[in-house]
């Protein structure tokens, strides 16, 4: 069964400097009926104006990754990090017992695209922790490349729940297929271009939820950049 999330339904926040699209109830946006999806609770589709950005405000209880689709992003936190996160980069920050963090924009005149995905953790009051690793556009290219997994399995960021992160880049007639083992699910989350998912025809912002399937195929109908969630 496959159920598609367009793009144009999602929930919208906008500022003069922030653009946010929620495939998931978050902040002012609420709807019963899209509450998150198994362990995945957010996926907030945000563009940032040059030299804006969110300033440092905390979280807890949450595995929270950002996936930069065009720009670059700054991160700071209160356990002392700071990087600049830009695409082929993924980052993790495990927010457990409170996090406090900034997220901004270093451009002058670039916007800033990227995907802030909140993941439930399996364990309320871990100790915050930090990752952030590049994974190489030639390791993407017409396959799906594990970024983030609980076993931190071939180079993966680790995450503290029973869950995986796939990223694919596909060229139009390119596939990928992503066996799902019984009881699994999947989120299929477009980034850029046009995908079909088991057939069915998704877009950039559009997402599917993947249940009783045993597997997922994924074919490139124009240049695209796909997620793809394995969960319990």
């Amino acid at each position: 069964m496959i159920t598609v999330r367009k793009a144009a339904e999602r929930g919208k926040s906008r500022m003069d400097w922030l653009d946010s699209n929620h495939t998931f109830s978050f902040a002012d946006y609420y709807d019963p009926k899209h509450m998150g999806f198994r362990a995945l609770r957010v996926i907030n589709d945000d563009t940032v104006a040059p030299a804006m950005g969110f300033g440092p405000h905390p979280h807890q209880d949450m595995e929270i990754i950002s996936y930069v689709i065009d720009g670059a992003l700054a991160h700071r936190d209160s356990m002392g990090t700071g990087s600049v996160i830009r695409p082929g980069d993924v980052q993790r920050m495990s927010a457990g017992t409170g996090v406090v963090h900034s997220e901004m924009n270093p451009s002058p005149d670039e916007p800033v695209h990227f995907l802030q995905i909140w993941i439930l953790p399996e364990k309320a009051r871990l100790k915050p922790g930090y990752e952030q690793k590049t994974f190489a556009a030639e390791e993407k290219r017409g396959r799906l490349r594990v970024v983030a997994s609980r076993d931190g399995r071939e180079g993966s960021l680790t995450i503290h729940q029973d869950a995986e992160l796939h990223a694919a880049l596909l060229a139009k007639g390119e596939k990928a297929e992503h066996s799902l083992k019984k009881g699994r699910h999947a989120w299929v989350q477009v980034a850029k271009g046009k995908v079909e998912v088991n057939g069915k025809a998704l877009a950039a912002g559009d997402g599917a939820a993947i249940s009783d399937e045993a597997s997922v195929t994924l074919a490139g109908v124009a240049d695209a950049e796909v997620l793809l969630f394995d969960l319990g």
